[in-house]
């Protein structure tokens, strides 16, 4: 241990907040997902997945408030704020797919929807593994390769997408092409979200194996 580590330990419970902040984008992506499976009560269910994305906002802003109050974290500062901030994006995409979903009148998900959700789902909980194994940081390698697979979604997510867009351009109601393309845009751009935590997890990883 570093003299650096003896005189002022990083602040283990920088791990909690991730923790819970990953283990909330799961607990949203999974309400999601069945909310595409299950299109029922929309605005009930919208007001459950914006509970979470408000206990989102609360990790983050206790996250960046440590780190201005200079609580050292286990992990460069900037490290830290990245991954939080892509964290509370990934909830935000969420929360804003669902309201999106309310305020259009949509009526019925399809299976361009579904997909998508599911990639969400998928990519949050290959996340939140990678979280969890921060705090120990006994397999670098564990982590690159969740990351690796985010990566993987959110490249079948582009795919889903261009698929939904082809679809969606073959109707002629203008009004449904400019509501659904965009609550298309907010599922995909959720799993570019997830790879944005994938990154700064593979950054972390890298770091401290080459380290």
């Amino acid at each position: 241990m570093s003299l650096k580590h003896l005189i002022m330990p990083p602040d283990p419970v920088y791990f909690d907040l991730l923790e819970r902040q990953a283990a909330i984008a799961t607990e949203a992506a999974h309400q999601l997902l069945d909310l595409t499976k299950n299109f029922t009560n929309i605005k009930d269910k919208r007001q459950e997945i914006e509970v979470l994305e408000q206990k989102g906002d609360q990790i983050t802003h206790e996250i960046h408030e440590r780190l201005n109050k200079k609580y050292r974290p286990p992990f460069d500062t900037d490290e830290i704020s990245k991954l939080a901030s892509a964290l509370d994006e990934v909830l935000d995409y969420i929360d804003g797919t669902i309201e999106r979903m309310l305020y259009y009148g949509i009526q019925s998900s399809d299976m361009h929807m579904i997909e998508l959700a599911k990639l969400i789902h998928l990519s949050t909980v290959e996340i939140e593994a990678a979280v969890k194994s921060l705090r120990s940081m006994k397999d670098p390698r564990f982590i690159e390769e969740r990351c690796i697979e985010v990566n993987r979604l959110e490249n079948l997510a582009d795919d889903e997408l261009s698929k939904a867009m082809i679809e969606l351009f073959q109707t002629e109601n203008t009004i449904t092409i400019i509501k659904l393309k965009d609550v298309y845009d907010y599922l995909e751009m959720a799993t570019d979200y997830c790879e944005d935590v994938a990154d700064v997890l593979s950054d972390i990883a890298i770091r401290h194996s080459t380290g």
